[in-house]
């Protein structure tokens, strides 16, 4: 039987999510909610939702969904994750969860006192690439890693956009460089120190971020996100003292080829194309059922917010700041 779930907003990510889980034999969204009655008839007759509801509220108390998208402004996250989890529901909530670790670790409390999973949507990480970028590390294709350089940007021209309101707890960090973090953590671990800088624009938040990260065993990092620079840019690479594992496509994972670089010369590694939105939910619908382990989970998502808070409390002190 198929995993029901309901979506929180009719916020344009959705379009990539739906796209992704349309065809899958484990999932059905049975609701789609928004605070406008009309908008959200109208994204249910242009996607095929059986039902619109014209409130949150309605979403959480509707007894056919078992698990609810929220897909909500960062500032959002945690009081409706909070909110869905006290209702009874699962929840996927998309990246990041909060800025604050003391929040992330609130929720998942409530998730474990209600027998409900909560998961952190970083859907990269579910995708093919991924894994095969972690296979290859972990069997010493490049040898000692001993830096990891990430990068995403794009330019936001719209100033009311909303990720750039501070109030909604939008900047470069929450919205793109985060994903450069977790990739950096998804390889190298926990940080024990990091030391940022920002530029600030919009009504106050980071349009500009860049930092450096030391992980154990000697292990550099660093990465910059923007949301008003062009082109848009978004890569990954791992070097080692005997090679580098460069990715051209590491967060939307359209064009999945890992470069591995050596001095004779680069070795093209193919990875199965995927959707990662369809692998993530399936995944989410396997842990509901009892049939998998979420990928992600508490201890992940926890490790984020902290490493997220000391980056920003470094770049607000101009100090390095130890974890």
């Amino acid at each position: 039987m198929p995993v029901r779930w309901g979506i929180m907003s009719t916020a344009h990510i959705n379009r990539l999510f739906l796209a992704g889980v349309r065809d899958s034999p484990q999932i059905e969204v049975v609701a789609i909610a928004s605070r406008s009655r009309e908008a959200a008839e109208r994204f249910a007759r242009e996607h095929g939702i059986e039902r619109a509801l014209a409130s949150y509220e309605a979403l959480l108390a509707d007894p056919q969904v078992e698990v609810v998208y929220i897909p909500l402004p960062n500032s959002m996250h945690i009081d409706w994750s909070v909110r869905a989890l006290e209702a009874g529901k699962h929840v996927l909530c998309e990246k990041p969860l909060s800025r604050h670790a003391s929040e992330v670790g609130r929720a998942f409390d409530v998730a474990e006192r209600e027998g409900r999973l909560l998961v952190e949507a970083f859907m990269y990480r579910h995708h093919p690439q991924t894994e095969r970028l972690v296979q290859l590390v972990r069997e010493g294709a490049v040898g000692q890693v001993g830096m990891i350089r990430a990068a995403f940007s794009f330019g936001a021209r719209d100033r009311s956009d909303i990720r750039l309101s501070a109030s909604l707890d939008g900047g470069a960090l929450m919205d793109v460089g985060c994903y450069c973090v977790s990739g950096a953590r998804l390889i190298a671990g926990e940080p024990e120190r990091v030391a940022a800088e920002q530029t600030v624009g919009g009504d106050g938040v980071d349009v500009a971020f860049a930092a450096a990260m030391r992980f154990p065993g000697d292990v550099l990092a660093h990465f910059d996100a923007a949301m008003t620079l062009s082109p848009e840019r978004d890569e990954l690479e791992v070097v080692g003292d005997r090679g580098a594992l460069f990715l051209d496509d590491p967060w939307h994972c359209r064009r999945p080829v890992i470069e591995l670089r050596r001095d004779d010369g680069t070795e093209r590694v193919e990875a199965k194309d995927a959707d990662p939105y369809r692998l993530e939910a399936e995944n989410m619908s396997a842990a509901i059922r009892g049939e998998a382990a979420p990928l992600l989970g508490r201890e992940d998502a926890v490790g984020q917010a902290r490493a997220i808070e000391a980056l920003y409390r470094s770049a607000e002190s101009g100090q390095t700041v130890s974890l």
